[in-house]
């Protein structure tokens, strides 16, 4: 895929007109035109801030990375945690909206909010195919946990694993295995694998 196939496909998968694009890269609506159309290719000033813009890397923009995964749809995390010092693992179901490398994440409570478990949202961005990091917060009011998360991804896209850092209820950085998976017990096996090679160390 050349530069202005990229420019177009990653435009119409954002929803921006030309116009919206033109003016987040600071160009104008004519050379925009001009490099979707494929007369002219944009210079390496151009090239950032279009790259910015769409939301991809400048080797995106450049065609030498294909994101061919699609990670839209119903999902399932599954988090390690503690309530009162007591170990669990939540499991949660989850919506992931992909456009481009960003993914969009709305996932439900494992558990009732006084069991300590809180519906929450996040965004994550895809790096080179095989990393997933960004940040997550909840969406319960009464909740005040946010943190951030790096995730790797399996090479087909069928889950991810890694770890969460974030703040508990009493203020203090925690940090605990993390996955994602197609299906609830994939993901919750997936933790729990986690847990007992850190254990059998």
């Amino acid at each position: 895929m050349d530069v202005s196939e990229v420019i177009k496909s990653q435009r119409a998968a954002l929803q921006l007109s030309q116009g919206e694009l033109a003016k987040a890269a600071g160009v104008s609506v004519r050379q925009l035109a001009r490099y979707e159309a494929g007369e002219q290719q944009p210079t390496l000033s151009a090239a950032v801030s279009l790259a910015d813009a769409l939301g991809i890397s400048l080797a995106r923009l450049a065609g030498q990375v294909d994101y061919g995964l699609d990670l839209s749809g119903e999902w399932w995390c599954s988090w390690q945690t503690w309530k009162e010092g007591k170990p669990r693992v939540d499991t949660h179901s989850l919506e992931i909206e992909q456009r481009g490398e960003l993914l969009h994440l709305d996932a439900e409570r494992a558990i009732a909010v006084a069991e300590g478990s809180y519906r929450w949202h996040g965004e994550l961005r895809l790096w080179d195919q095989e990393a997933l990091m960004g940040w997550y917060r909840s969406t319960d009011a009464a909740v005040r946990s946010k943190g951030t998360m790096y995730l790797a991804l399996h090479r087909h896209g069928t889950h991810a694993w890694g770890r969460w850092v974030g703040m508990s209820y009493d203020g203090a950085v925690i940090t605990g295995w993390g996955s994602l998976a197609r299906t609830q017990e994939h993901s919750a096996q997936i933790v729990q694998d986690l847990i007992d090679e850190d254990e059998a160390r």
